[in-house]
């Protein structure tokens, strides 16, 4: 894999992931101000905009290589969402969601070295 290619592969992760922080913090504060405020919609649009940008970097990837090697990567956005709302939504994590976030890792190793 080129250097280019793997940057791609982690700016669409790093897009999704950040898109998926984004907009729980827009919907969170709904239920204080609504959904007429302009900080809900700079947050959706924001959202909105780096899912976008993670969809077309995927269907990009998906020209060049397998499913079945790229999906391991989307894989990784389950453990690094789950470790960013830890951080920065102050969530949190339970033994059951460390094993199975450990359980995702070790598949993510084992396909890959397929």
């Amino acid at each position: 894999m080129s250097f280019l290619a793997f940057f791609f592969i982690v700016v669409s992760l790093l897009s999704f992931v950040v898109a998926q922080l984004v907009l729980k913090r827009a919907m969170v504060a709904t239920r204080a101000s609504g959904f007429r405020n302009a900080r809900f919609v700079w947050k959706v649009t924001t959202g909105v905009v780096l899912m976008t940008i993670s969809f077309f970097l995927t269907l990009g990837l998906l020209q060049r290589f397998d499913l079945s090697y790229l999906y391991p990567f989307q894989g990784l956005s389950v453990i690094f969402i789950t470790l960013m709302a830890a951080a920065v939504l102050k969530e949190k994590l339970n033994l059951r969601l460390g094993i199975g976030a450990l359980l995702i890792s070790v598949g993510i190793v084992l396909v890959s070295l397929s």
